[in-house]
């Protein structure tokens, strides 16, 4: 790993002023997990790491925040909280259980300890090909996903082309389905949808968030949501620990008068992007919480599937992973 220097200032506008002076060589850090990993391997070589965890005064209080927010329900999770506090946080329940669960499923105890939530958001890819410096694939500039012909176990079955990397955040799909918001600070201060956080390979294949060179991601906030709603988050993985997602699901769902009246359901590791399912939603709105109704559910949300030459399989994971987070976030038991 090539030598760097690590800087440690006090406010962000010194942070910033470094990183924009020359945004190849000087990158923000922040617990540094997948930051170190793509220096070992040779991937990204900065000159200088900028330290988030040295920033004082209010931002530094906002990067740290693990509080409900001022509107009854809400709550402002800071970029540098880590997954260990999130996953740890008991009053963070209810309605917002799928988030805790997404943490508390990450990794190992020790990664948890010291990854964070905006590093887990913004992280790269894990695809082999992209990770190999060896390699010149689409995403470093290449002419092809060398997924395509490849091994491509692990790829996209939702929303691939050209490139077929799935979206590598383990909270990402669970704050998607909360319906969060995102603060970044860059030359203004800006919040949107955590939906427009993330870029899609047709787009731009070579990116996969939308912040510019020197903004900095400041906060996760999450609405208030109806008390009595419920959230839940389910996972599949070839090893328990340390590994990644072969497939997971979140679902929101809000069931009043016995009837289901608002769902958001969301895919991860099955697409490059976190993979909202609307048409799995509208068939569950009006309608009577049960077993069958929640396997048409996981159908019409992999319809869409198109899976590669080695990865078919993720489609009938990905729908019982589905099928069991609506379950348990509508109190069911699952049918034996």
């Amino acid at each position: 790993m090539q030598a760097f220097a690590l800087i440690r200032p006090h406010t962000l506008a010194a942070a910033r002023e470094r990183v924009l002076a020359s945004p190849e060589q000087r990158v923000y850090r922040a617990g540094g997990v997948d930051l170190l990993d793509r220096m070992k391997e040779g991937l990204t070589t900065p000159e200088e790491l900028v330290e988030l965890a040295s920033l004082q005064g209010e931002l530094g209080q906002q990067l740290r925040a693990l509080q409900p927010a001022s509107s009854a329900g809400g709550w402002e999770l800071g970029a540098l909280v880590t997954l260990a506090q999130l996953a740890e946080h008991d009053p963070l329940d209810g309605p917002h259980a799928a988030l805790r669960q997404a943490a508390g499923s990450a990794a190992t105890p020790g990664i948890r300890n010291l990854a964070t939530i905006g590093g887990n958001l913004l992280q790269r890819p894990r695809c082999w090909y992209f990770r190999s410096a060896d390699l010149h694939c689409l995403k470093k500039g290449g002419s092809a996903c060398l997924a395509i012909t490849g091994e491509n176990k692990y790829h996209a079955i939702l929303g691939g082309g050209p490139s077929f990397i799935v979206h590598p955040s383990t909270l990402a799909c669970a704050l998607l389905a909360l319906d969060a918001q995102v603060e970044i600070s860059g030359e203004s201060l800006r919040t949107i949808p955590i939906a427009d956080l993330f870029v899609g390979p047709k787009p731009d294949p070579k990116r996969e968030h939308d912040l510019a060179p020197g903004e900095l991601l400041v906060r996760v906030l999450l609405p208030a949501l109806e008390r009595s709603s419920r959230s839940a988050y389910a996972v599949a993985k070839e090893k328990q620990s340390h590994d990644w997602p072969l497939a997971e699901a979140a679902v929101f769902l809000f069931v009043a008068g016995g009837v289901i009246k608002s769902a958001r359901i969301v895919l991860g590791h099955v697409a490059p992007i976190p993979w909202r399912c609307p048409e799995a939603e509208a068939a569950l709105i009006g309608q009577k919480p049960d077993a069958a109704l929640f396997a048409r559910a996981a159908a019409t949300a992999l319809a869409p599937a198109r899976p590669l030459r080695h990865n078919a399989y993720k489609i009938p994971l990905a729908q019982g992973l589905l099928r069991e987070a609506l379950h348990r976030a509508a109190d069911l038991p699952l049918p034996e």
